[in-house]
């Protein structure tokens, strides 16, 4: 597993390591600073982390810090993934064009239909007639039945008759896109309250999971559109983080955790159905601190 978060985090890394051509047992705090900053963390997180730290800070140091990002205070303060009982567990997909919404849903129904469950997927994008070709495309591929109307449609109907759908077939699993809001359009962002309610209403409850699409190529700047979203839904409950292999600013995914408090779920590292992989703290920090500094055994 640590193998495939190495080649994921590869472009942060060998960043790191041209700011820092040797691994050190500790490193001065303004060295430290300035690779965490090229890595694309938030000035004021990084000045929150290290401020308590000295001059000098070694890995574990450094290693307690971050991960305390991830845990808060005590383990109740945590950022855990919800859990959903649900039946169907309706899934609302949000995210600016671009982030790879659609090709994150067909990865998410893969994983869903290799845990055994059925799915079924909702064409709630119904601005761009690509997006409903993609995802009825994804459905063939992968053998799941998809909700579609026309360009133009109201995206609440194909929320309302996907989640019914998946009522009346007893399917374990309703994904539904949406439409790559621009964060600034109102009426879209009215639109989008309305598929909430309109979910509400074909299953009291949902949708159960609001999950955000972030394209990590675009690092922190994208944690604006991000906050945008979140009270626009009233919260959301988790991140799926795109094209991380592609960018140096792995460094990004730290700052989403301290402003959004939600867990990033996954990590998307291709354009096949099997490119997500679970987000791992432990792991992805591992990857991270082994640029920094000499191994610990």
């Amino acid at each position: 597993m640590l193998g495939i978060f190495k080649s994921t985090l590869q472009k942060t890394t060998q960043n790191i390591r041209d700011l820092l051509p040797k691994t050190h047992k500790k490193i001065d705090k303004e060295a430290l600073e300035e690779i965490l900053i090229a890595t694309d963390m938030d000035y004021d997180l990084l000045e929150m982390i290290l401020s308590p730290l000295g001059e000098q800070i070694s890995r574990n140091e450094l290693e307690v810090a971050l991960l305390r990002l991830f845990r808060g205070e005590s383990y109740y303060d945590s950022v855990q993934a919800k859990v959903v009982e649900d039946k169907p567990n309706v899934c609302l997909i949000i995210g600016v064009n671009g982030a790879g919404k659609t090709t994150t849903i067909a990865k998410l129904a893969n994983l869903y239909k290799k845990q055994g469950k059925s799915v079924i997927l909702g064409a709630g994008d119904t601005f761009r007639a690509a997006a409903i070709e993609q995802l009825k495309l994804w459905g063939q591929r992968l053998n799941l039945p998809v909700v579609a109307s026309q360009i133009g449609h109201d995206p609440s109907a194909v929320a309302f008759d996907t989640i019914t759908s998946a009522v009346a077939k007893n399917i374990d699993v309703a994904i539904i896109d949406t439409a790559g809001r621009l964060h600034n359009q109102s009426n879209l962002q009215q639109e989008l309250q309305k598929i909430t309610r309109i979910c509400d209403k074909a299953k009291a409850g949902s949708p159960h999971q609001k999950i955000l699409i972030l394209d990590g190529t675009q690092g922190t700047s994208s944690l604006e559109q991000a906050k945008i979203f979140s009270q626009t839904l009233g919260g959301i409950d988790g991140v799926i983080v795109t094209k991380l292999d592609g960018t140096s600013k792995g460094g990004a995914i730290f700052s989403m955790i301290h402003t959004l408090r939600v867990p990033i779920l996954y990590l998307g590292v291709g354009e096949n159905a099997e490119d997500l992989i679970a987000f791992n703290q432990e792991e992805y920090i591992a990857t991270i601190l082994d640029s920094i500094f000499e191994p610990t055994h």
